[in-house]
């Protein structure tokens, strides 16, 4: 009996250690030139997962790709970038309607940031009650901040009925957020909203528009691999076998 309960108390001790939040809440990893990755937790299953938003310094203001998850890194992540980079964040996009993208709307809003989201993802931030944008995309966008270009795409349907992924063509870098699985993930996550059926094709559409893709930053886990977009189709074709 006693060794019964030995063993219990490791498994829950080591499940309560599993579980701690990181030492650090924001990480923010260069890279390529003026484009940054920034990372925070969130609590998924009992446990704290990464969430990798994006961002761009420009001569005109930070562009911000997606909010930290973390709601009490809305701030530090604004400090961080500015000490870094002595820029404001000028312009937020979330790419779609989930708190691990859309949490620092409001915040940021209400800093000055101009915030943006699709139609779509708005009509269910809304029904949802989750944050809303300012502005609201009706179609793919173009947009040129302080000399960089990058644009939003919708493909159409995967993780949600409403993510979309940013494409910067000048340094061939994708946000692919959520819709796009890093090549360490070994299932699909939370598929509770997912169009399974739409999307390996929404990802070929993405793989097909844009090519040749230097860099791909997943919504969560490691971002370093050029093949997380294959290794996404690859997740899905298991899952529906």
């Amino acid at each position: 009996m006693k060794s019964i309960l030995f063993s219990l108390s490791l498994f829950f001790a080591a499940a309560a250690l599993y579980a701690q939040p990181p030492e650090k809440p924001l990480q923010i990893s260069h890279l390529t030139g003026d484009f940054y990755v920034y990372t925070t937790w969130g609590a998924y299953k009992s446990d704290f997962v990464p969430a990798n938003g994006l961002y761009v310094v420009s001569k005109q203001g930070v562009v911000l790709i997606d909010t930290p998850w973390d709601t009490t890194q809305f701030q530090p992540l604004l400090d961080s970038i500015w000490n870094r980079h002595q820029q404001k964040v000028s312009v937020c996009i979330a790419t779609h309607s989930h708190e691990d993208r859309t949490g620092g709307l409001e915040f940021y809003r209400q800093h000055g940031v101009r915030t943006f989201t699709t139609v779509q993802t708005d009509l269910i931030s809304r029904k949802e009650h989750h944050k809303r944008a300012e502005f609201l995309l009706q179609n793919d966008t173009i947009f040129t901040v302080g000399g960089i270009t990058f644009q939003t795409y919708y493909a159409g349907p995967g993780h949600t009925v409403d993510n979309i992924v940013v494409w910067f063509p000048g340094e061939k870098v994708l946000h692919g957020g959520c819709l796009v699985k890093s090549t360490e993930a070994s299932d699909l996550g939370y598929i509770g909203e997912a169009d399974l059926t739409a999307w390996p094709g929404t990802i070929r559409s993405i793989q097909k528009k844009y090519g040749k893709i230097r860099f791909v930053i997943p919504g969560h886990g490691d971002w370093h691999s050029k093949k997380a977009l294959r290794h996404t189709l690859k997740l899905l074709k298991t899952h529906h076998k």
